[in-house]
């Protein structure tokens, strides 16, 4: 388990944390910064609405399932969109994460506001979600000491994981040690 926040590191939620915006989830670090805080989406929230409806012109570039993931509580009403790239190659419309791990090298940003034709053929991978989720400076390192979130280590597939529904338990299944136990805890333990 990885002790320290990082960009291109996941914040899985523990199963102590109830808040309906947060509950299993899992967060991609895109941004860390101990004076200014933390910025990450939510990578296993797939809403009902499909991106035909809001961005119908990247719609052909995403990875399926083709609707709007719920990045976070944070400015829902605006769309970030993260993409792979096959090569080391930067396109234009693109912006690498600074990052130093190989989980998430060949993970960036994509510009919505470019014409999609530019990433066409440039881009292996991509998601587009609706907010995303933020933390002021010292924040979330009191959310992880009060026992909310589990910081641990990405891999290729969870950006883009097929079956978004399973994610939080594939990701905590694959770690070492008791973490792993905790990928059987049942939806509402009071029900066990």
């Amino acid at each position: 388990m990885a002790e320290a926040i990082y960009v291109g590191g996941l914040l899985v939620a523990t199963p102590l944390l109830d808040d309906p915006n947060f509950r299993r989830s899992v967060v991609l670090i895109l941004e860390h910064d101990h004076d200014g805080g933390t910025l990450g989406v939510v990578l296993n929230r797939p809403s009902d609405i499909s991106v035909t409806q809001v961005l119908p012109v990247w719609d052909p570039l995403v990875t399926g399932p083709s609707v709007l993931f719920e990045g976070g509580p944070v400015q829902t009403d605006s769309a970030l969109a993260l993409a792979a790239v096959p090569s080391g190659e930067e396109p234009l419309g693109w912006r690498r994460l600074h990052a130093g791990t190989d989980a998430v090298a060949r993970l960036g940003t994509v510009d919505l506001d470019a014409p999609p034709e530019i990433l066409q053929g440039e881009i292996a991978q991509m998601r587009i979600f609706a907010g995303y989720a933020g933390w002021t400076s010292g924040q979330l390192e009191s959310e992880i000491a009060e026992g909310a979130w589990y910081v641990v280590d990405s891999e290729v597939g969870d950006t883009f994981h097929a079956d978004p529904g399973v994610l939080w338990r594939h990701v905590l299944r694959r770690q070492r040690g008791e973490l792993a136990f905790v990928a059987t805890c049942p939806d509402d333990p009071t029900l066990n």
